[in-house]
């Protein structure tokens, strides 16, 4: 039978695999943008990169409201989603610190920095979430 997710659950979840988030932010027409987005949680916080000419990366700056959803596709079913507030920053050792650290867990170890010195450049940024809501749901199908 479907359940809630505790916190703990639900951030375990976050956290396993390679899941890719797909990311709703507001444009400035008040319309929705989805974009797909690798991630980590870091404590209480879900932390992404994102180019600031990006659709996303604009948006954020502009109003910081976002939500990401993230599911498991395969039976039973879960997914989690996520509201927040995003804080940016384009400080370049913060950048390519988390680039790298994103790029391990999507890429694997052997290629964090590689990716941390491609995306760790001027232009990127780090987006740091903190979370205001959380629906979270396990085995929805049973």
């Amino acid at each position: 039978m479907a359940h809630k997710m505790t916190k703990d659950e639900w951030q375990r979840f976050l956290s396993a695999g390679t899941r890719t988030g797909k990311l709703a932010t507001v444009r400035d027409d008040g319309g929705p943008h989805i974009a797909p987005v690798w991630f980590l949680m870091d404590g209480d916080e879900l932390v992404f990169n994102t180019g600031e000419e990006t659709v996303k990366g604009r948006n954020l700056a502009r109003d910081g409201r976002m939500a990401l959803c993230v599911d498991d596709d395969r039976p039973p079913f879960s997914f989690v989603v996520v509201h927040g507030t995003a804080e940016i920053s384009s400080d370049l050792t913060e950048v390519r610190h988390w680039a790298a650290r994103i790029a391990a867990r999507y890429m694997g170890e052997e290629r964090a920095e590689e990716y941390g010195a491609r995306n760790g450049v001027p232009g990127e940024l780090v987006v740091r979430v903190r979370i205001d809501k959380v629906i979270a749901l396990a085995a929805v199908a049973d």
